[in-house]
């Protein structure tokens, strides 16, 4: 069997020096910080493995960089005399997450900690109007965001993009419920951004699709226990979709993987803006939700907000609008869950307030189609998101993720 690499060799990677070491292990204990909430040096020590002096020498860095905080005495029930505890930093680096969807645009920073520190939402009809307009538009609440952190001796060193379709190299390759084709966002964006806060350096931009980072969010912030492999679908306008096997997202050859939301229903089905006929999006989008239950499309969340009023008093046509999306929802996530096998399915967007009435019929769906049995009526495998993850935050706290990864390479940007 020949094995990959010159000669049938396993490439090797050079040798870690002594200042790679120390970064990784600067990341690795700022990481276990992050994790405990509050701990001593002690206990750092025994959760990463390195002797107490080492963890001191990395904490001192950490300290004097602004990426911890230190305070009090406690006992860690170790031996020894009590510790100070540590936390991570309230005031310093942070992120920044901008949300730009079909019908609103939300901004978010979130400190060291992935704790929400500012939020600004506001509901814009962005259909049909120019990249460069949109992106205007969120540069302007993005920078508004960025005086509130400001304000709190926050301060982000980039800024994550969510955006609802195909992205790639910071291009947004197809995103038809937007109408955008081959659209550079990332550069327009941070030279809007850049304008609007002269005097002070530009800040980095990076993009990612709106479900991928919705997913990360309830990874990293939802109340998913010991569930590390799930699908993820959040519905808007159009349906997005994630999954997460081991805690990884799955991004497929070309970053693409998840578009649930155009996987064909019906070949003889309604006309989708991304071209084809028939997809799921057709069928348990919000745009067809509030339509096939008598309510004005035009009106979006606050059509949504009526509809689950609707659904509360028992109205027929609401119930039924909502019974059939389940229904289409749950033949199609029954495939995903027979070809990838997640312990779970999560419902975000607007699904999490409408779980109540789509839940019966997609989960009587996934309980007769998935081949494993694993999936019965009522067995809690398909779920609604957390109410603290949303592609906003999950957009910020990427950033911060880089952060986490080699504090070093953002210890100027964090004092700066």
């Amino acid at each position: 069997m020949r094995l990959p690499g010159a000669g049938g060799h396993i490439p090797l990677e050079p040798k870690a020096d002594r200042e790679t070491v120390r970064r990784h292990n600067l990341s690795l204990v700022l990481r276990a910080v992050r994790d405990e909430g509050e701990v001593t040096r002690a206990g750092v020590s025994a959760r990463v493995g390195l002797t107490r002096a080492a963890v001191s020498s990395l904490v001192e860095q950490l300290l004097d960089s602004g990426f911890l905080s230190e305070s009090g005495k406690t006992f860690s029930g170790l031996a020894g005399r009590p510790g100070t505890v540590l936390k991570v930093a309230r005031t310093g680096v942070a992120g920044i997450g901008v949300e730009i969807n079909v019908d609103y645009v939300s901004v978010c920073v979130v400190d060291l900690a992935g704790t929400d520190r500012v939020r600004l939402v506001e509901h814009l009809d962005n259909r049909g109007a120019p990249p460069d307009r949109v992106l205007g538009r969120a540069a302007g609440i993005a920078a508004r965001a960025l005086a509130s952190a400001a304000e709190q001796e926050l301060r982000p060193v980039g800024a994550e993009l969510a955006l609802p379709g195909l992205i790639s190299a910071g291009t947004v390759r197809h995103a038809p419920n937007l109408g955008w084709t081959r659209v550079a966002a990332e550069g327009p964006f941070a030279e809007a951004l850049a304008a609007l806060r002269p005097g002070l350096p530009p800040l980095p931009v990076r993009s990612e699709n709106e479900a991928n980072v919705a997913a990360l969010a309830e990874l990293w912030f939802g109340g998913l226990g010991d569930v590390r492999s799930f699908l993820y679908l959040t519905g808007e306008i159009g349906v997005g979709g994630a999954l997460v096997l081991d805690g990884e997202l799955l991004r497929g050859a070309h970053g693409f993987a998840g578009e649930i939301g155009h996987v064909l229903v019906d070949p003889n089905g309604p006309e989708c803006r991304c071209g084809s006929r028939g997809c799921l999006e057709q069928y348990a989008g919000q745009s067809a939700l509030l339509r096939t239950a008598g309510i004005d499309e035009r009106t979006g969340a606050a059509g949504v907000a009526e509809l689950e009023r609707r659904a509360r008093a028992g109205e027929d046509r609401a119930v039924a609008a909502l019974g059939q999306a389940g229904l289409m929802l749950g033949r199609v996530l029954s495939g995903a869950v027979n070809l990838f096998d997640p312990d779970a399915v999560v419902l975000g967007g607007i699904y999490r307030p409408l779980l109540p009435w789509l839940s019966p019929s997609a989960g009587g769906e996934l309980s007769g189609r998935v081949v494993s049995g694993l999936w019965p009526l009522d067995g809690g495998r398909l779920r609604a998101s957390s109410p603290a993850a949303d592609a906003v935050r999950g957009a910020a706290a990427l950033v911060v993720q880089d952060v986490l990864a080699d504090p070093v390479a953002y210890a100027q940007r964090a004092a700066g």
